[in-house]
């Protein structure tokens, strides 16, 4: 399978692409600023926000799946726009698109929230992946749109890194007791998104780990788990602050995990 993972220099597209690779895939990916290190993947630098240049790029290498994983909190260009020129782009190529989305799209009024459910986003960065969804159920019926929670690894993740920081002094803030995800295991996250990509299912899926917890008990996991002095982790309440963003949101992905053979751990049980 030919495979264009865009956004693949990043923590989920780095996974993507290993995995990609070691399944014997033909694997490209691209960057914005630097190259990712996974051998074997014909890497190519990509602005999303430029639809000239994603139509040349996806254009040339025809991919049978396209994988867009880039995002930017920031800027509504790259989520939105950049969302909007992939799906043109790889519609016109004829290419399979995987659209990775985020439970950010929800507001937490509802608290749980299935394929089902319509969303209602509080941030700009919500507001910016749900416009995302629109756009790309518009120009790619076909395509999946698997929406996710915080991705956690090896150690390697933005918020095991916090997490370090904080344990160990070198950063300041606090984990909060009362903003809760369902966080993934990257590896779990990669291995779903590129079975749905084989498969022919198409339409939202929710592709989460089996856990909900706070962002400060998955603090204590990672700590205890990097064998970090948990005791140290400072804690706070987000409703104590004028911090905008969802409190409690919890994917419900039962329906997506009777279609896949991945099974979904929950952060209790791969960082235990």
């Amino acid at each position: 399978m030919r495979v264009l993972i865009v956004g693949g220099s990043g923590f989920l597209g780095s996974e993507l692409a290993r995995q990609c690779s070691v399944a014997g895939h033909e694997v490209a990916a691209t960057f914005l600023t630097r190259s990712g290190e996974t051998a074997g993947v014909e890497w190519s630098p990509l602005d999303v926000r430029r639809r000239e240049g994603v139509d040349a790029l996806i254009g040339a290498i025809r991919p049978e799946v396209v994988i867009n994983a880039a995002y930017r909190q920031t800027d509504w260009a790259t989520t939105a726009i950049g969302a909007v020129n992939v799906a043109l782009a790889a519609s016109r190529a004829g290419g399979r698109l995987v659209h990775v989305s985020t439970d950010a799209i929800f507001s937490g009024a509802a608290i749980r929230y299935d394929e089902t459910c319509v969303p209602d986003p509080i941030t700009p960065y919500g507001a910016a992946k749900a416009a995302a969804e629109t756009a790309v159920n518009a120009i790619a019926p076909t395509a999946v749109i698997a929406r996710t929670s915080l991705i956690i690894g090896d150690g390697g993740s933005p918020h095991e890194a916090l997490v370090r920081s904080l344990a160990t002094g070198r950063a300041s803030g606090m984990l909060f007791t009362d903003d809760v995800r369902c966080p993934v295991h990257v590896a779990d996250l990669a291995a779903a998104l590129l079975e749905l990509a084989a498969s022919e299912y198409h339409g939202i899926h929710h592709v989460a780990g089996t856990d909900a917890v706070s962002r400060f008990e998955l603090g204590l996991l990672i700590a205890r788990r990097d064998g970090l002095d948990a005791d140290r982790l400072p804690s706070g309440r987000r409703a104590d602050t004028d911090l905008p963003g969802p409190l409690d949101v919890r994917l419900e992905c039962g329906t997506t995990q009777r279609r896949l053979r991945t099974r979904l751990r929950g952060a209790r049980q791969f960082l235990g």
